[in-house]
């Protein structure tokens, strides 16, 4: 039984206050990987053969774009000031999957209204019946349109290192969650592990918090060994599946597209 299947992803009943399927990949504290993550596990379930749309949801801080080498002609901010349907704005990347771009810099994104929110959330269900799965990059931190965009989703992943600041943001943003009673189930990855060895006890120290104060244990769903190939794929504005698909990294994140492979076909 993988770990997904163990939260209840797989046999959950169906809840229509949220997207089915569809991954938030979420962070406490900035600088985890988290946007990198995001891409890779899109890459590694296209070549699976699923239908992926990313949504860049880092609201003001977006990047995705710019970490593909992509040039999209309309962003999120474009859609939203037009009244456009969220799926004109997707564009298909190289590594087999479409993109729908933030806009950095955008002080109104970053401070979307409620009724703004609310509208994107509607087209985002509307748009994610044309893919098999929604991954949302969302933003660092736990402001309201982090947390109102990763309730949408059936999975939070949150994403976290060995750095005590970055534990400590990733128990308030689970912490806040919870408070929010938001829908989504939350499991745990750590990134830019040394070992698996170093990677289950960084895990350890996150869920015990978890478990003393919150009385919940949110599952570790994958382990992302540090990989300098990374970085360099990165830098090169290429996916890391498609410059190094035998890099260490790469397999960590296959083996975390496997999970959700699996419950797929269950």
């Amino acid at each position: 039984m993988t770990e997904l299947a163990k939260i209840g992803v797989a046999a959950v009943k169906p809840n229509t206050d949220i997207i089915a399927g569809a991954i938030a990949i979420a962070s406490g504290k900035g600088g985890v990987g988290k946007t990198w993550l995001a891409i890779s596990l899109a890459q590694a379930l296209a070549r699976r053969g699923e239908r992926i749309v990313l949504f860049d949801g880092d609201l003001g801080l977006a990047n995705v774009d710019i970490q593909l080498g992509l040039t999209p002609a309309l962003d999120l901010g474009t859609v939203i000031e037009r009244k456009l349907p969220l799926a004109r704005a997707a564009i298909r990347c190289a590594a087999g999957f479409d993109v729908i771009a933030g806009r950095s810099g955008s002080d109104s994104l970053a401070n979307i209204p409620l009724h703004r929110l609310s509208a994107l959330t509607i087209g985002l269900r509307e748009m994610a019946l044309q893919y098999d799965r929604v991954i949302i990059d969302l933003g660092a931190g736990i402001d309201r349109p982090v947390r109102h965009l990763a309730a949408q989703c059936q999975t939070a992943l949150i994403v976290a290192n060995d750095e005590p600041t970055t534990l400590t943001d990733a128990y308030a943003l689970i912490k806040m969650l919870i408070a929010d009673q938001a829908p989504c189930r939350v499991g745990i990855v750590i990134n830019s592990a040394q070992d698996s060895v170093q990677g289950r006890q960084t895990y350890a120290t996150l869920s015990k918090a978890c478990q003393n104060f919150l009385k919940l244990n949110p599952p570790l769903l994958g382990i992302v060994r540090r990989d300098s190939k990374v970085k360099e794929a990165i830098r090169a504005q290429v996916p890391l599946l498609t410059r190094h698909p035998a890099a260490i990294a790469a397999q960590d994140i296959e083996a975390l597209a496997n999970q959700f492979s699996l419950i797929n076909q269950t």
